[in-house]
């Protein structure tokens, strides 16, 4: 009968960590581990030259005084309060962490929010045990207010990520805002991005033979072909997107915006950065001026709206047009 064969371990620079910190909680819990009670313990196939070699890596790198007690046939710190420091951090940098999960919100519906809960839990759990923070920094008295969510169709998210990075033709069904049909479309999909909690593929459409954004919940039925494309080396993203303002509606050219706030926003206004680029200056009555280049004139002017009159677009003449037509619009579906 033919010697079933065992199953190894994985071995690399992650997983070597993790087993050698499990030798150090067993030994810590004073278990006194040795080879056979630690393949037992962990379902590992380990021999004894692979424990000893972890032994080793506890001895040399990380200073453990570590020995072997031939009467308990096992392991141990020579020092008791020897413990290996996993991740030390402390209060603050701990609130830092724990600030993080909320953020997560925007990535739902993706498998990157799988992945990145895992890691914060995993660093977590790798926390020594002598360290303790109030559960309410953690759970209860930090909260986040975020934008709508979209949801995407199981494998959208997967398919996307996989012909973005193998530069591979995407064949999918899509619907634009204004249409309540699906059409197949053919898509060199160039860059993905995510504007407050929703997400986009910028990329050429074979369709319509030109670079378009499209908007990933509205794809279904999306395929990774074969076919391989490569990206223009004239594309610049910055062309087509401003990372401070946003994605959706790009002008097709850069405007300097400039923008007078109300002194009543003066505070609220002064203590942000809005643009990378900004230049903000309080003018001697108590409003503020700001300006800023942008191509994405349409996002601009949602956000000027946001403020109920307390900010007026001084330039460029085509932003003002648009708050205008944006106001009589609400105005003649009130």
């Amino acid at each position: 009968m033919a010697k079933k064969k065992e199953t190894v371990p994985q071995r690399n620079a992650t997983h070597i960590l993790s087993y050698i910190m499990k030798i150090d909680q067993s030994i810590i819990n004073g278990e006194y581990p040795n080879v056979n009670k630690l393949n037992k313990k962990y379902g590992w196939s380990f021999s004894r030259s692979t424990i000893g070699r972890y032994i080793e890596i506890l001895k040399n790198d990380y200073d453990a005084p570590i020995d072997y007690d031939f009467q308990k046939n096992g392991y141990y710190y020579t020092d008791p309060t020897f413990y290996l420091q996993r991740v030390m951090l402390n209060e603050g940098e701990l609130l830092t962490l724990s600030t993080i999960l909320p953020l997560l919100e925007q990535y739902k519906n993706t498998p990157l929010e799988e992945s990145y809960r895992n890691l914060m839990n995993k660093l977590i759990k790798m926390l020594p045990q002598n360290i303790t923070v109030d559960s309410a920094l953690i759970n209860n008295e930090v909260h986040f207010i975020s934008d709508p969510i979209t949801k995407l169709e199981e494998g959208v998210f997967e398919n996307i990520l996989k012909a973005t990075k193998l530069h591979c033709t995407l064949q999918m069904e899509y619907k634009t805002a204004q249409n309540t049909d699906y059409e197949e479309r053919l898509f060199d999909p160039y860059h993905m991005i995510c504007q407050k909690g929703s997400w986009y593929l910028l990329g050429y459409s074979h369709h319509a033979q030109a670079i378009r954004l499209y908007a990933m919940p509205r794809i279904k039925n999306c395929k990774v072909t074969e076919k391989k494309f490569s990206i223009p080396k004239d594309f610049k993203l910055e062309d087509h997107i401003d990372v401070q303002i946003g994605a959706w509606g790009n002008s097709g050219e850069k405007y300097k915006v400039e923008i007078e706030f109300v002194k009543g926003l003066k505070t609220y206004v002064m203590e942000r950065t809005w643009h990378d680029g900004q230049k903000i200056k309080e003018n001697k009555d108590g409003t503020v001026y700001l300006s800023f280049e942008t191509n994405q004139l349409s996002q601009v002017a949602s956000w000027v709206m946001s403020f109920t009159g307390g900010a007026k677009v001084l330039n460029p003449p085509k932003l003002k047009e648009c708050v205008q037509d944006a106001a009589r619009a609400i105005l003649a579906n009130g």
